[in-house]
């Protein structure tokens, strides 16, 4: 039975989907105008993790991840590249796809973008100022109308007062309130624009999310995710956007789970790009195996700050490797009939529905390849690679893992390492102990450490 933490309620809750035959998840997706940074594959590990776990647990899912591919940033590094919008999101969701391919995410089911969903955001903001929870300003921009929208503040946990007082930016004179939010943006000179009801413009970024999900999932759904940093403003507007666009008599929620993942931090600092403390998913593919970076994510627990730093990503690193050689210690992986029945499976599962425990749910995995190394057997191997599968984890074949682990801690090709290993072989036969050993060592430096055994000497990545 899954339970999961509801940001909205702040508290574990039992997963009752609306509809058990067609469970519906919405996560916000990517602004496209820079390469993913190591926070956005988070976003994407951790949803992908959820996703295949409610499809495993039995929940037929229909998973939709957007793509913001308008905004404030995009047309301005547009502009500074002196190249079309459209080339310019093009490229990068191009981009964005190899990072999620690369770190075994699977794609979502519908990956709308926001240039193609403007008439529903506009039906919806023609809702709103129906419902007098919006209104268009002087300067042409529509804004929503906080104060129209009492529980506002619901999700983030603070009062419109507090919210209010709490706010540094400058009073807007077309406001009502200095909180509104615009929901539709005039037309400015060179900018792209659509036609609306209020003239050329085009949407605000918090409108996109309300309207597309309406479209692909329906005005009320199961589950709502993104990174913390999401959870306000960005996610709070969109409950004030589609509940007050509702029929006022016919009300009903929006989504009734709310998860949100936790930041990346980078010194004790969220790692952003405003802050210039980044890393983008590609810079560390440099250096690290994509499948090392995504268990560095999935050992901690969605909801926790992880700490990036080349010390934990080689911990993560040497322990992944540790659970590939438990399966290279068995001649044949065999899984078993019942495998969901035994101690560690039962214990597997009772983890990751406990609020997608995959802290826990990775700690069943390095039990069983301990005892798999004290006594190889074919069965458990094969529950071991079944549980990690079921993360998106032990999908290799364990040689080639091992010889490829940290590929690029080392400038070694594998035809370069193959010909040492030959020319160390040949010492070894003519008893010149002295050059096996230097071959060995210098093997060690580049970080290729070599395993002899009664078949020969084989070899894998440090």
């Amino acid at each position: 039975m899954l339970h999961l933490y509801n940001t909205l309620t702040r508290q574990k809750e039992k997963f009752t989907p609306i509809d058990p035959k067609n469970v519906r998840m919405y996560v916000c997706g990517m602004t496209v105008y820079d390469y993913c940074h190591l926070g956005h594959a988070r976003v994407m590990v951790v949803f992908d993790m959820i996703a295949r776990w409610l499809r495993q647990t039995g929940f037929p899912l229909t998973y939709v991840r957007n793509i913001t591919d308008i905004d404030d940033k995009i047309i301005a590094r547009a502009l500074e590249n002196k190249e079309s919008i459209e080339a310019l999101t093009n490229r990068f969701i191009h981009a964005m796809h190899e990072d999620a391919n690369a770190l075994g995410v699977l794609s979502p089911d519908f990956e709308p973008r926001a240039t193609a969903h403007i008439p529903e955001m506009i039906d919806m903001i023609e809702r709103l100022i129906e419902n007098n929870k919006a209104y268009k300003a002087d300067n042409g921009d529509v804004y929503f109308s906080v104060r129209e929208f009492p529980p506002y503040g619901q999700l983030s946990g603070k009062s419109l007062d507090d919210l209010r007082a709490g706010e540094r930016v400058g009073i807007d004179a077309f406001k009502k309130d200095p909180m509104d939010f615009v929901l539709w943006k005039a037309a400015k000179p060179n900018e792209p624009s659509w036609e609306s009801p209020w003239g050329k413009g085009r949407p605000g970024w918090h409108i996109e999310c309300s309207a597309m999900s309406e479209e692909l999932l329906g005005a009320h759904f199961d589950i709502h995710g993104g990174g913390a940093d999401l959870q306000f403003p960005h996610h709070e507007n969109e409950i004030a956007q589609s509940c007050g666009a509702q029929d006022p008599k016919h009300q009903h929620a929006f989504v009734n789970y709310w998860l949100h993942n936790g930041f990346i931090r980078v010194d004790n600092e969220k790692m952003s790009k405003s802050l210039g403390n980044f890393f983008t998913i590609r810079e560390v593919l440099e250096k690290y195996d994509a499948e090392v970076i995504r268990f560095f994510i999935l050992r901690a627990h969605y909801r926790s700050p992880l700490n990036y730093s080349d010390v934990h990503l080689n911990d993560a690193k040497n322990a992944l490797t540790r659970l590939y050689t438990a399966l290279k210690n068995v001649e044949e992986i065999v899984l078993p009939e019942d495998w969901v029945n035994n101690d560690y499976s039962q214990r597997f599962f009772e983890a990751m529905n406990d609020d997608f425990n995959t802290v826990g749910a990775i700690a069943i995995l390095f039990e069983l390849a301990t005892q798999i190394n004290k006594t190889p057997d074919a069965q458990l191997a094969g529950c071991l690679q079944k549980l990690g599968n079921l993360l998106g984890l032990l999908e290799r074949d364990p040689i080639l893992f091992l010889q490829g682990a940290g590929q690029n801690n080392t400038t070694l090709n594998e035809e370069t390492i193959l010909s040492m290993i030959e020319a160390r072989k040949q010492a070894r036969a003519e008893k010149n102990w002295a050059e096996s050993d230097r071959i060995r060592d210098e093997l060690l430096q580049q970080g290729i450490l070599l395993e002899d055994g009664p078949q020969g000497s084989t070899w894998r990545r440090a």
